[in-house]
């Protein structure tokens, strides 16, 4: 009876673990900074003198706030992987 109930416990553990394992490689995916795509108070940090930090950000795409994206991803996008000058639209790129 033990043993039944020990492998039927070991069973539940595996199955959560698989089915929590998508979510968890996601969220953990590698990431990069990506300048000038936040819109105002949306950045996640680093949006100059006088702020202090995420959700800091005066104007949208301001060049010197960034967001996270997954890696790769900000160029695509249009955005800039260093702090940029002003703060135009981005422009992602075709193809």
């Amino acid at each position: 009876m033990k043993t039944t109930i020990g492998l039927a416990a070991a069973s539940l553990a595996a199955a959560s673990l698989l089915a929590a394992s998508p979510a968890t490689a996601q969220s953990s995916g590698a990431k990069e900074k990506c300048y000038g795509i936040a819109l105002k108070g949306k950045n996640d940090c680093a949006a100059g003198p006088g702020t202090s930090c995420a959700g800091t950000s005066t104007v949208d795409y301001q060049g010197n706030a960034w967001k996270f994206v997954g890696k790769g991803e900000c160029v695509k996008i249009g955005g800039s992987l260093a702090v940029k000058k002003g703060n135009t639209k981005p422009v992602p790129q075709q193809g």
